[in-house]
């Protein structure tokens, strides 16, 4: 038989792993996305309606609507990802929907599934037979550039939604008070 493991002995059948945490813990990824680093995931099931912001790639395969900003990174919108969004990434792959203009520091890739509504500016444009597009492309690096600095920033403080005022009786118009007598005097 064969020896499996560090103890010599031999052991019959298959082994399990000794973690199961250890089964491919990275997320699923479109094909020729970039392989180099785990990519955070935005499940189908997941609809999200504001402002993603993050420093690590991403993979959306839900439903986005707001504004996308992930400067430094990699952003995949994968077949069943719904993109409504102004998106701002270092590299952008499109396999899915997106409407709203793309910004990539770097690239902009269109693959021939997606479907985009929207101007595309980045310094490489890449857009494959089959894809749907309208819209505009600009391919000028210091726009791209000058996009990503146009982006939407939010300061360092949190900010806080004005606070509603405790609410108070609503004062309506009235007539000055007069004292009412039953005749005249």
């Amino acid at each position: 038989m064969f020896e499996i493991g560090k103890k010599g002995t031999p052991e019959a059948g298959p082994r399990p792993e000794s973690s199961p945490a250890r089964m491919d813990p990275s997320p699923p990824r479109s094909s020729s996305a970039p392989a180099s680093r785990e990519a955070a995931v935005i499940g189908p099931s997941i609809h999200i309606d504001g402002d993603v912001r993050g420093e690590e790639d991403l993979l959306i395969e839900g439903e986005v609507g707001g504004t996308v900003q992930l400067k430094n990174n990699s952003l995949t919108i994968g077949p069943n990802g719904k993109v409504r969004a102004d998106v701002y990434a270092h590299s952008i792959y499109v396999d899915g929907f997106v409407e709203g203009d793309l910004f990539g520091a770097e690239r902009v890739h269109i693959r021939k599934s997606a479907q985009v509504k929207g101007n595309v500016t980045s310094p490489r444009v890449s857009v494959e037979d089959g894809a749907k597009f309208k819209g505009a492309i600009e391919m000028d690096p210091q726009a791209a550039q000058s996009a990503g600095s146009r982006a939407p920033q939010r300061s360092a403080a949190p900010q806080q939604a004005p606070a509603k005022p405790v609410s108070q009786p609503q004062a309506t118009p009235q007539q000055p008070a007069v004292a009412k007598t039953g005749a005249a005097s």
